[in-house]
């Protein structure tokens, strides 16, 4: 009888729930635009589901020719000081030897071509002992580095894949502009094909401390690490860049090299496994605006020319100490950076116009460009010395006899005065002073000349030797 009684009782607590959910019906909304329950927006403009469409069919397009790279590499580990002591391999033996850690690593990469050949970053691939290569499909092969530049954190691998490969298009960066559309497919943390879309921020960044070569393309579409070596496409799904960068205290702001710089750097290390850059045989630096004053330019833009290697292509076109160089075949030198990336991509042999100023004219010269190999090696330049008086902030004195017996000319600097604007420009004491605003200067007399003239101009472009290195200080004349 109490069994019966609890059957029933569960049975009136049954039909109660079941009488109350279907009478408040699902606990959520589901859209179903055939029947009673509508979205909640009626009629989508036709161009934003236009625009996700075309994301949609972008996607599927280009996603077969990305693939993700894992690598597992070895690094050596840095001994304590007191290891690397002789004494202590008397006492330890085997323990004292150098030490290695097994490290893997995450990346992404797009196929070039159906052979195989596959673009991804140096930095992705350096040191690694294997690399495994999984395509959109699923399929893992192992894959070969062809030939990696580290100047431009680009490298290409290879893989002897059993099934037909997409490859991707390669588009045309030079036609970017801020605002378009970027769609950046890659293996963040290991997420496979992960896509973020934002827009392009900026191009040309330069002097980021990334690379030795730098034209970086800038966007605000997702790049996290394990996009490195990925695609940056524009809304036709070509490729216009390769992320490579982010910045660590930021949001929204990756770096990505422009495809047209990554196209002679691929075809090279296709080719012969290295990559062979112009060479000029000059150094420079950078110009401020005391030195655009002082060699007489209409702005402040272009690099200085602190030294010719004799024979050099420069100094067969007549290139000289002190020309500030402002255009290179007919493109407007902006500065340094730029200028290093215009002649290390100029191909060997080839004529190249190059526009100058010369003591406050304009001038022009033919240069053909060398192979970067037959450069000479660089002298050491000598380590800042101890930091070191005038209204210029710093004295001068004659050179003495053994250093004018071989030849040296100029003033050296005797005493650099505390917090003045020499030594904020990184003036130091024992520079020779070689010239002022390009007017040689032999001893203290002709020294304080050339200053009194460049006080007209507001101020004065030092040429200093250092050791065996030319450097230029622009200071500005108070």
């Amino acid at each position: 009888m109490k069994s019966a009684r609890l059957l029933i009782a569960c049975l009136i607590i049954s039909s109660a729930l079941f009488g109350c959910k279907k009478k408040e019906g699902t606990t959520f909304f589901e859209s179903n635009r055939k029947e009673s329950v509508e979205a909640p927006v009626k009629e989508v403009p036709k161009d934003i589901l236009a625009t996700q469409q075309g994301f949609i069919t972008l996607v599927k397009g280009v996603t077969p020719s990305v693939v993700n790279i894992s690598t597992v590499g070895k690094k050596k580990l840095v001994r304590p000081f007191f290891e690397q002591s002789p004494f202590f391999e008397d006492f330890f033996g085997e323990r004292s030897r150098p030490r290695y850690q097994r490290e893997s690593s995450l990346g992404s990469g797009f196929i070039i071509n159906k052979d195989g050949y596959i673009v991804t970053n140096d930095h992705v691939v350096r040191d690694a002992e294997t690399i495994q290569v999984k395509l959109s499909n699923e399929s893992v092969y192992t894959g070969k580095v062809v030939g990696s530049d580290p100047k431009t954190d680009i490298a290409v691998i290879k893989i002897n894949a059993k099934e037909a490969l997409q490859p991707a298009v390669l588009g045309d960066s030079s036609k970017l502009q801020v605002g378009q559309w970027a769609i950046a497919i890659g293996n963040p943390f290991g997420l496979d094909r992960t896509v973020t879309v934002g827009v392009v921020s900026a191009t040309g960044r330069s002097n980021m401390g990334i690379e030795a070569y730098e034209d970086f393309i800038q966007t605000d579409a997702s790049i996290n690490p394990g996009n490195s070596g990925g695609p940056l496409l524009n809304i036709y799904g070509e490729v216009i860049g390769i992320n490579t960068a982010i910045v660590a205290s930021g949001q929204g702001i990756g770096f990505a090299i422009p495809v047209n710089m990554a196209k002679q750097v691929i075809n090279q290390l296709i080719t012969k496994g290295n990559v062979s850059r112009g060479w000029l045989g000059i150094s420079i630096q950078s110009v401020n605006d005391e030195m655009a004053r002082s060699f007489g330019l209409p702005k402040t833009y272009g690099a200085l020319v602190n030294d010719v290697v004799a024979g050099s292509p420069a100094a067969k076109a007549g290139i000289q100490q002190g020309d500030v160089i402002t255009s290179f075949g007919g493109e407007t030198v902006k500065d340094v950076r730029q200028l290093q990336r215009m002649v290390g991509e100029t191909p060997i042999g080839k004529k190249i116009q190059v526009e100058f100023y010369r003591e406050g004219r304009a001038m022009k010269a033919t240069v053909v460009v060398a192979p970067a190999e037959n450069a000479p090696a660089q002298p050491q330049r000598h380590q800042p010395a101890e930091k070191e008086a005038t209204s210029l902030g710093f004295s001068v004195q004659d050179l003495g006899p053994d250093l004018r017996s071989r030849g040296v000319t100029g003033v050296v600097i005797t005493d650099i005065e505390e917090g003045g604007i020499a030594e904020e420009a990184g003036m130091q004491r024992g520079d020779i002073i070689v010239s002022v605003n390009q007017k040689k200067v032999h001893n203290v007399a002709e020294y304080r000349k050339a200053i009194d003239a460049a006080a007209e101009r507001g101020a004065a472009a030092l040429l200093v030797r250092r050791g065996n290195a030319n450097i230029y200080f622009a200071l500005k004349l108070r």
